[in-house]
């Protein structure tokens, strides 16, 4: 066996060895030493970052091609691996609580597992590796949305994703049985050669796409998302809406050109119409809302509905865009579900928009980058979310998909409103009240300044759109 194919999973070997450690220091370290855990973890994480920040140039495939490797996979893998690391900066003070401080370890092991499962997920040549990484990557998130097992909705959040899970993973193998059984094979190179278009085909490419849509949570396979995002513990949440749905859809970006171009029309026709739906129906939905949890849910939904423009076109223009797109959704995201845990935590549970009412009276600087990623979400120049916008509508008007551009952009205009209203809420309603001026650890302030950093700079700095293009060669081969 040619032990060198292993280098090619640099990314895997590096996240698993941090889990390990982390695992082993859980089991033999003591109450003192546990106070050591989240700096440890951090250090690690940033360990792990820095040997896979610049990716090999030249593609491979490794062990028969179940395993394949492309510089664009590295950069997604850099994305979501800084993604986690805020997320566990921002996790610091919840789990410094006391019937969460001694979980912190599963935590971590938990966290890191589905995210290695997303790894296997987006290098995957097989659907076989697929399949794999994306139990691995549901089944301990269950776990961390069920984290706070004593709380009612917490539980019936786990409740809900793994049940969701399971049927979304049925339906999807029962479509990769009838790809094997047309086709003969499940390696993503040999697929195509196989693909005519026939009625099972096709029913197996809307069983596969819906099993995937799941994850992704687009309409109509989003009936989860609002409650376990109101259920699961925030930090949890900013991890489902970032970190999961990110490596989903440019998964299924990967399989659409490797394996279902043959039926390109097809799949593209079906996109139309569910992204649509998706933008449409959630922004409606969003303007509803009370909970704010529930609210971002609702924006999350509308956010997935935005990335797939990036899917529809099945290009390298698309690919470099959705990457781009995911980027800047990270650190815009992160930092309002940072402000959403910190409040929560500080003010004993206050999850309401109402609660918001005031507080740039109190809190000025967290309200400040509240409304800088909402602005940022919304696609308001200069920041960084206008120019993601920017590059997604192209890529999607260059693929020849101007109608759909165009009911993306009325959209736009809807999700202004409805951010608007949680500024509105913080600058100009009034609250006899206010949430009452607190500071927060030094891992959220640092977390919530990184966020802030890339919200102000993603954009302007034209040359992380340019090396991410540079690095894009090779996904179509």
């Amino acid at each position: 066996m040619d032990y060198s194919q292993f280098l090619y999973m640099r990314p895997e070997l590096s996240l698993m060895a941090v889990t390990v450690i982390l695992f082993l220091y859980d089991l033999f370290a003591g109450e003192k030493g546990r106070t050591y855990f989240q700096p440890l973890t951090c250090i690690l994480l940033l360990i792990h970052i820095a040997i896979n920040l610049i990716p090999s140039e030249e593609p491979a495939v490794a062990f028969g091609g179940m395993y394949q490797y492309v510089p664009m996979m590295s950069i997604v893998k850099s994305i979501l691996s800084v993604g986690t690391l805020l997320v566990i900066m921002q996790s610091d003070n919840w789990l410094s609580h006391e019937d969460a401080k001694h979980k912190r370890g599963e935590f971590y092991v938990l966290t890191l597992f589905t995210l290695l499962g997303m790894f296997f997920m987006i290098s995957a040549g097989n659907f076989l590796l697929f399949v794999i990484g994306l139990e691995m990557a549901s089944i301990p998130m269950a776990c961390l949305v069920a984290f706070d097992k004593y709380r009612h909705h917490s539980a019936e959040a786990g409740a809900k994703y793994i049940l969701n899970a399971m049927f979304s993973s049925g339906l999807m193998m029962f479509g990769l049985s009838f790809i094997y059984g047309t086709t003969g094979t499940l390696y993503f190179e040999d697929i195509p050669a196989g693909l005519t278009g026939t009625p099972l085909q096709i029913m197996a490419l809307v069983l596969f796409f819906s099993g995937l849509a799941f994850k992704i949570s687009l309409v109509p396979f989003h009936l989860w998302t609002a409650d376990v995002y109101e259920g699961a513990p925030t930090n949890v949440t900013a991890y489902l809406s970032v970190i999961s749905k990110s490596a989903a859809a440019f998964t299924l970006l990967i399989i659409f050109v490797k394996v279902f171009a043959p039926m390109i029309e097809i799949w593209q026709e079906l996109l139309y119409i569910v992204i649509i739906v998706t933008i449409t129906l959630a922004n409606l939905f969003a303007i509803r809302q009370k909970n704010i949890k529930r609210f971002f849910a609702f924006s999350s939904i509308s956010q997935a509905g935005y990335i797939m423009l990036g899917v529809i076109g099945g290009d390298a223009v698309g690919m470099t865009s959705l990457v781009f797109y995911i980027l800047v959704y990270l650190v815009a995201n992160l930092a309002i579900f940072g402000i959403i845990s910190v409040i929560e935590q500080k003010t004993n549970g206050k999850v309401y928009i109402d609660d918001y009412n005031g507080l740039y009276q109190t809190n000025p600087k967290l309200a400040l980058v509240m409304t800088l990623a909402l602005f940022s979400l919304g696609g308001i120049p200069p920041f960084a979310g206008f120019f993601s916008k920017f590059f997604i509508f192209m890529a999607a008007f260059s693929a020849g998909f101007k109608v759909l551009v165009f009911i993306a952009l009325i959209n736009t205009v809807i999700s202004l409103y409805y951010y608007l209203l949680i500024v509105k809420a913080m600058y100009i309603n009034s609250n006899e009240n206010p949430v009452a001026f607190f500071k927060s650890d030094v891992y959220t302030r640092t977390s919530l300044v990184i966020c802030l950093l890339g919200i102000l700079l993603i954009g302007l700095i034209s040359g992380i759109y340019d090396g991410i293009n540079l690095f894009g060669f090779g996904v179509n081969n």
